[in-house]
């Protein structure tokens, strides 16, 4: 008996320690993005690997660095556009790129994707992407990228910030 209530305590202490009123400094900017991986500029983005990545912002999409058309976007890429990111166990993770740190300064600064690791070009903060945490590297910002909502399934890809 004593053994169960020291586990219903340690459950019922990580329900109520996680606070669902955390506001990111960054922006929450609206976001829809799908990416059809049928269509022929995504096929390689079907089955990607590891540390590959899909940017998406103003300007358009870039597949692993390279521009390609855009597909289906309805002008909502966040608030430093979007990162659709394959992390080390193989699954999609999407993020904001603003860099929470400069926004918390009033800046928007968008990272740049270096290998592994969101980087902000501003204030040299690098958020680690191929953990799928996106959690900060320096000790500059204490938060990690705004982590936006991805549902993969039927051969397309939809990142929204709901």
């Amino acid at each position: 008996m004593r053994r169960f209530t020291l586990i219903m305590l340690f459950a019922l202490g990580l329900l109520t320690g996680c606070d669902s009123t955390w506001k990111s400094s960054v922006p929450a900017y609206p976001v829809h993005i799908v990416i059809d991986t049928d269509r022929a500029e995504f096929v390689t983005f079907k089955d990607p690997g590891p540390t590959e990545y899909m940017v998406v912002n103003r300007d358009g999409f870039f597949l692993n660095g390279r521009f390609i058309r855009v597909a289906d976007v309805t002008n909502a890429c966040g608030y430093g556009g979007v990162v659709v990111y394959v992390n080390m166990f193989g699954s999609f993770d999407a993020y904001d790129l603003a860099c929470p740190y400069c926004a918390q300064h009033g800046l928007q600064q968008p990272c740049t994707i270096d290998g592994m690791y969101a980087v902000c070009p501003h204030c040299g903060e690098q958020y680690n992407l191929y953990s799928g945490t996106s959690a900060p590297q320096n000790g500059l910002s204490h938060e990690f990228m705004r982590r936006l909502k991805i549902i993969n399934a039927n051969g397309r890809i939809t990142v929204t910030d709901r």
